[in-house]
């Protein structure tokens, strides 16, 4: 495995997780959400940067808890201020690194966290890192001061995760008052879990408690994965003249440090043990963001379908009510029964409904003038129909969104107001109905042609023969008769025995046919604009169900090419370094943590072996 290609599976990983969009608040999509961020983060600040530059520095990154003493260590493993302690907390400061003199370039560029910027000088600035030249440290190693990983500042939190996360070796530094806190076990399950180099200093343990607190401490860092993490214990004790720890405090941390900067070998077995621990997490972390990107998926689907179900169900009323003769009343009925005529000719109609066909059409009364008056009724009556089954769909959806955390965010983000149709549905009903009118009366004219000058076309013109077609398609399931139901089933079968006087009954059932097809689809174009604002609110989340599928792609495309445990990286043509099998990171001259302070405040000379057991 080259580190070209590791490079290119990595920076596909990376594209992927930044395309990342979780815009509904579902359970656990924000920590997802944040999740996604930090890994991309650690792949800009220190995965691809390092796995570029694998010779360079060791960067050693301080952090721990508030008040744990971390600035004063450092300043102690120097040997001078370089990184001034914070008197009133939260204290909010650039973040210090200790660099040789020599080793400048590395940290000058912007080859590790290049979201950062570099200054020479102490600001007041989280976005900033301080660069510290100093000749007395090992070449090959750099010390960082980071922010409080519990800082009530958010931004100083959030850089101390950044600055953790961009280490090639973690100092984490407690105090014996507050080493059991919740906090920094966040941090340490967290580094166990990446396989992070990590190495603990239990600062300020007094004297009558070194042979309690410290062991205590090493057997639950063994209980949480910490087994071979170093664990360093700092005595309390009185600082100098410019706060500094007694050199025997610190010597035992100083030296382990030093011998890990002179061994090229154990240095980069750190570096390689924490860059290889990243890289596995990333294939953990990431197909559990792609996860999250179903769960978005699974609610927004859940909600189309709720729009749908809505918008369909009144797609169907619609439909059955348009056949079923629910629009043969009022003012559709009174129209027609002025087109064909009342009185005696109907009771007639009622007593003997078989009239010859011929008599029926001699029968009728209407002129052009009265046919109008019926299509403005037809188109009366289902506007009603369609507006008041629109509405009543988009009633149903809202209702269904706002019964579902999903659904209400979207409704809070949507421009559109969907718990009522929109301002263009009532025209847009309006024209598709004129508009099948329309088709109507084409159809019964093209269906017309060879008969337009027989007696009987002529008697109800196009129109009338239209209007009685639309009473027909009205009526088409009802089964009426006049027997049943009266006026309203004789004059629906009038106007069938109309048209059949015409055309002929076959004719008259494929015209019925095709004038309600025609029906159905102007009201489910109408219909389907509505339904669209429910999917355009839906789109303009921004959820992408692809994104789940490239993360899963470029996570398998990365453990391919890291391929089985054990697999060289090719560091360059000179060599290579085997990820599985480095070193563990321990003490190489210590056994647990030692401690020799003869002549410390408080303390005679002592060496104290933390038992794991």
């Amino acid at each position: 495995m080259s580190i070209a290609a590791l490079t290119e599976a990595l920076t596909h990983l990376r594209g992927a997780l930044a395309d990342v969009r979780l815009p509904l608040g579902l359970p656990g999509a924000s920590d997802a959400a944040g999740s996604a961020r930090s890994m991309v983060t650690q792949l800009d600040d220190y995965v691809l940067p390092r796995l570029a530059t694998l010779d360079a520095p060791l960067l050693c990154v301080i952090g721990g808890s508030t008040g744990a003493g971390k600035s004063t260590l450092v300043n102690s493993l120097v040997g001078r201020v370089v990184s001034r302690p914070g008197v009133i907390r939260p204290t909010t400061r650039s973040p210090v690194l200790v660099h040789h003199p020599d080793d400048l370039d590395s940290f000058r560029s912007e080859r590790i966290l290049p979201g950062l910027g570099r200054s020479f000088e102490q600001v007041n600035d989280t976005s900033t890192l301080q660069l510290v030249a100093e000749p007395t440290l090992p070449r090959g190693l750099a010390l960082l001061d980071a922010p409080d990983i519990d800082s009530v500042v958010h931004d100083n939190r959030a850089l101390a995760a950044q600055l953790l996360s961009a280490a090639d070796l973690w100092l984490f530094v407690t105090s014996a008052a507050r080493y059991a806190d919740a906090v920094p076990w966040e941090y340490l399950r967290s580094a166990a879990d990446r396989a992070a180099a990590v190495a603990v200093v239990l600062d300020r343990v007094p004297p009558a408690a070194m042979s309690d607190v410290p062991p205590h401490l090493g057997r639950l860092m063994t209980e949480r994965g910490l087994a071979s993490s170093p664990l360093f214990a700092v005595p309390e004790t009185s600082v100098d003249e410019n706060g500094l720890l007694p050199d025997a405090a610190v010597s035992p941390i100083r030296g382990w440090l030093a011998a890990l900067a002179a061994d090229q070998a154990s240095r980069q077995a750190v570096v390689l043990q924490t860059l290889d621990g990243a890289i596995s997490s990333l294939t953990v972390r990431a197909p559990q963001i792609a996860d999250a990107v179903d769960d978005q998926m699974v609610a927004l689907r859940q909600l189309r379908n709720d729009a749908d179900t809505s918008f369909t169900e009144a797609e169907r009323t619609i439909g059955v009510q348009t056949a079923d003769g629910t629009l043969l009343r009022g003012e559709v009925l009174a129209r027609w029964q002025d087109f064909i005529g009342t009185g005696e000719f109907m009771r007639a109609i009622e007593q003997k409904i078989g009239w010859f066909r011929d008599k029926v059409v001699a029968a009728v009364k209407g002129e052009p003038k009265q046919a109008g008056e019926v299509k403005l009724a037809v188109e009366s009556g289902l506007e009603a129909l369609v507006l008041e089954e629109g509405a009543a769909a988009a009633e149903r959806a809202e209702a269904a969104w706002n019964a579902h955390p999903a659904g209400r965010e979207v409704l809070a983000q949507t421009r559109h107001d969907l718990a009522r149709p929109s301002a263009e549905f009532p025209g847009a009903v309006s024209r598709a109905i004129r508009d099948w009118q329309g088709d109507v009366l084409e159809l019964v004219s093209d269906v017309g042609q060879s008969k337009r000058s027989t007696a009987r076309y002529l008697a109800l013109g196009v129109n009338g023969i239209g209007v009685a077609l639309m009473v027909v398609v009205f009526s088409q399931t009802a089964g009426l008769t006049g027997a049943e139901v009266g006026i309203a089933g004789g004059t629906a079968l009038l106007a069938q025995r109309l048209l059949e006087a015409v055309f002929g009954e076959d004719a008259v059932r494929q015209l019925t046919k095709r004038a309600k097809l025609q029906l159905d689809a102007r009201i489910a174009g109408v219909l389907k604009a509505e339904l669209l604002r429910y999917h355009a609110a839906l789109a303009e989340t921004g959820a992408d169900a692809t994104q789940g599928d490239a993360l899963r792609e470029a996570v398998d495309g990365l453990v391919a090419t890291r391929g089985p445990a054990g697999t060289t990286i090719t560091a360059s043509p000179r060599r290579s370094v085997e990820h599985a099998g480095a070193p563990a990171l321990e003490a190489p001259t210590y056994e647990g943590a030692v401690i020799e302070a003869p002549g410390v405040e408080n303390t005679e000379g002592y060496r104290v072996e933390v038992d794991r057991g």
